[in-house]
């Protein structure tokens, strides 16, 4: 097995904004490029993904200038995300990235990810983006996403920007067929739960 579902419920739920992970660039409405992955190559598939558990938004993004999404798994809620089929570098790479590391040749993460995680779960290190959740299966290959250590209930809550909500509901328009208004009613209800 050389590729895993890079499972989105952020930003990268647009293709659009996920691109700059891999071929490398600036995302509209974002204020910063990012190098790129190793591989370059577009993720060949897509598919729509619901995950059990919720999204919050937290911290203050460098890119967006507010809030950024984290999932949090043990709190019941419903998450609307979308997995990506890429390669266990390029899922690296784009953690590293998430993180504002440049990706890296030895990145220990991309062998860590093929492997079945210790209870579902790998502390990268103290991060926003550096605890990998397994969350499930879908044609042999594992779904990983990767979070926050800490939980919705702990985090100190933040206002996403308006950019960052425009990308998600594109992407969930993308990933779901969601319209404008189901999309703005989705990320309205998961502000509401700050």
């Amino acid at each position: 097995m050389t590729h895993v579902w890079y499972v989105a419920y952020g930003s990268n739920l647009s293709l659009d904004r996920l691109s700059c992970y891999v071929a490398g660039g600036c995302p509209p409405g974002g204020t910063r490029a990012h190098p790129g992955a190793r591989d370059r190559t577009l993720p060949a598939r897509s598919i729509p993904v619901e995950l059990p558990g919720t999204t919050y938004f937290a911290g203050r993004s460098a890119q967006w200038g507010g809030g950024v999404a984290f999932y949090d798994h043990a709190t019941p809620g419903r998450t609307a995300a979308r997995g990506y089929l890429v390669s266990a570098g390029q899922f690296a790479d784009i953690a590293a990235q998430e993180m504002h590391r440049d990706p890296r040749t030895d990145d220990p993460l991309e062998q860590l990810v093929l492997a079945p995680l210790a209870e579902g779960r790998h502390e990268v290190g103290p991060g926003g983006y550096e605890t990998v959740v397994d969350v499930g299966r879908h044609d042999g290959a594992p779904m990983l996403t990767f979070t926050a250590p800490h939980g919705a209930a702990t985090a100190e809550r933040s206002r996403p920007s308006a950019a960052y909500l425009a990308t998600m509901a594109r992407g969930l328009g993308e990933a779901h067929g969601w319209d404008d208004q189901v999309a703005h009613e989705y990320l309205a209800g998961l502000q509401n739960l700050a």
